[in-house]
């Protein structure tokens, strides 16, 4: 491993080392190592030190000068994502973030999920951590209370969404997350249950304050333009006009629908969409029951993909060689997440399938090019090759620089690839990959569409002239997509409480293959695809933007 002690590298790991004291949640999602027993603070001092910090760590790499090409592309990635940061501090919306997928509320929770539990040192450490959840809880609700003050609380479908997860995850609707949880371990006690209780006590209190505090919530979902474009530069990494991106969502929309109407042809003469997706959901071959044997489904599909690509198509080192497919806690909105490995790779990378509560039953069609998403050559390709260069990358790069437009650009690049390489012959797997992207097409779509509440084009076949609301997202995905309902309703309010996020798939894929046909034609019979494909990752997560000097440079 390299000695990243000077400069900008130093700095940069330096920068790391700080914010893992400030922010242990977020250093034991990324996988540093030695702060599974520490709590994040939540609360506005503890967003203020972390502000702090970083606008320390901004003016010192500012002033450095870069001593290689690594330095170079390692400084303009830092100031880039941490700018951003800034940026979003300074406008209020980080100490009011609630939503229903990625904010406090979920992170205390799910950041159990990632603690090894194999020995009894791994329990205390469990023990320490549940024993500190009521002080988070309090942090979190003082900033939410900080942020309802200045009038920059999330709106109201947030904070009322957020409240019902947190009922599930205490309790209230079953058995307790926490509760559950402590069942692994390998010895009980009346100190371990009882730190499990107050946990849960704090998430059910967390519940209650949400449902107090909504009446100061705004009920207009949509965030607007000027808060729209940070968020859209915050995930993309590029700057983006949004007027052009929506009219290519419909343009992209209409091409992918084009290519489901010729597939959907060769399943069921003179069939639709929906009447095609029917006769594959009652097609034997394509269904599971019961969650295990989901499970093993997915970890089959997986390991498969990584022999059958490792040596042929991508350079894969033996660290990557695991890759963990589990179905996730109860709580949580429906659809797959990837966790990335540790630095030292004890942890392996997983992926998490959230499946609709009470569900027992699975069609696979849909799924396959979502195991290739979250696995490989997707994330766990992507995120693990990051991690491991440790001889040129420093730690920001590799564990904590993630960049969404160029993760889930990739991954979705990723899926489509997997058709290239001849991985998708079967028409209802082929369907299913499509619909994928039908979907992250109409994700542009209505995502810039509700949050500028723009007009409808004529042309469509759906509300011409209209201006899009929520009710009117929630309808085009669930009659212009093949996207089962339970997923569809998540992601509306997923969409309308993290503005700029869900397009960042698409149009991230759409600068990975930008930048692929630019090295095409720039090496002309020497491009050689697997070289591109390693060089970009191991690269790292960058911004878009900068990805393209790099790639270009």
């Amino acid at each position: 491993m390299a000695n990243h002690t000077a400069g900008v590298h130093g700095a940069s790991e330096r920068f790391v080392d700080e914010y893992a004291t400030l922010d242990p949640i977020t250093a034991t999602y990324a996988g540093l190592t030695g702060y599974e027993s520490e709590m994040t603070d939540f609360s506005p001092d503890g967003h203020r030190q972390r502000t702090e910090l970083a606008s320390r760590a901004v003016r010192e790499i500012q002033a450095l000068e870069p001593a290689d090409e690594t330095e170079k592309a390692a400084k303009a990635h830092f100031l880039e994502r941490i700018g951003l940061e800034l940026e979003l501090a300074e406008a209020g919306l980080d100490i009011g973030n609630i939503n229903v997928i990625s904010s406090p509320a979920q992170n205390v929770r799910a950041v159990f999920d990632l603690l090894p539990a194999q020995t009894a040192e791994h329990w205390a450490d469990i023990h320490a951590l549940l024993a500190k959840v009521p002080a988070a809880v309090d942090g979190i609700k003082a900033s939410l209370t900080d942020a309802a003050n200045r009038n920059q609380l999330a709106a109201l479908r947030q904070v009322t969404k957020v409240a019902e997860q947190c009922e599930t995850w205490s309790g209230g609707k079953g058995e307790s997350f926490f509760k559950t949880f402590i069942q692994n371990a390998p010895q009980s006690s009346a100190e371990l249950e009882g730190a499990a209780q107050r946990a849960s006590e704090a998430y059910a209190d967390l519940g209650r304050f949400l449902r107090q505090i909504a009446d100061r919530a705004p009920k207009k979902d949509a965030v607007g333009e000027d808060v729209y474009k940070l968020w859209s530069r915050y995930f993309l990494g590029a700057e983006l006009d949004l007027r052009e991106a929506y009219d290519w969502g419909w343009t992209e929309f209409f091409r992918v629908e084009k290519e489901m109407i010729a597939v959907a042809e060769r399943i069921k003469a003179g069939a639709s969409l929906s009447e095609a997706a029917a006769v594959l959901n009652a097609d034997a071959r394509y269904r599971i029951e019961g969650r295990a044997e989901f499970e093993q489904w997915m970890q089959r599909l997986s390991d498969n993909a990584l022999s059958a690509l490792r040596g042929v198509h991508f350079d894969i080192p033996d660290p990557l060689m695991r890759l963990d497919c589990k179905i996730a806690p109860d709580g949580g909105g429906a659809g797959a997440y990837y966790t990335g490995p540790s630095d030292d790779f004890s942890r392996a990378g997983a992926m998490w399938w959230s499946l609709p509560s009470g569900r027992d039953d699975f069609s696979t069609w849909r799924e396959v090019s979502t195991v290739y998403h979250e696995g490989v050559p997707g994330h766990h390709l992507q995120i693990a090759t990051g991690v491991y260069q440790a001889e040129s990358l420093n730690r920001y790069q590799r564990l904590f620089g993630w960049v969404s437009g160029h993760g889930e650009g990739w991954a979705l690049y990723a899926e489509r690839l997997m058709q290239d390489l001849g991985y998708l012959t079967d028409d209802g797997d082929l369907m299913g990959m499509l619909d994928a992207h039908l979907f992250r097409a109409a994700r542009v779509i209505i995502d810039i569409g509700m949050h500028l509440e723009l007009e409808i084009p004529a042309g469509s076949g759906f509300h011409d002239g209209e201006r899009w609301t929520p009710e009117l997202g929630l309808e085009f995905m669930l009659t212009r997509t093949l996207t089962d309902a339970d997923v569809v309703r998540d992601e509306i309010d997923r969409y309308l409480g993290w503005p700029g996020q869900a397009p960042s798939y698409k149009l991230g894929e759409r600068y990975w293959l930008q930048l692929r046909d630019e090295a095409r034609r720039r090496d002309g019979e020497a491009f050689d695809i697997k070289d591109f494909h390693m060089r970009a990752l191991r690269l790292g997560s960058m911004g878009l933007d900068n990805l393209a000097a790099s790639l270009r440079g």
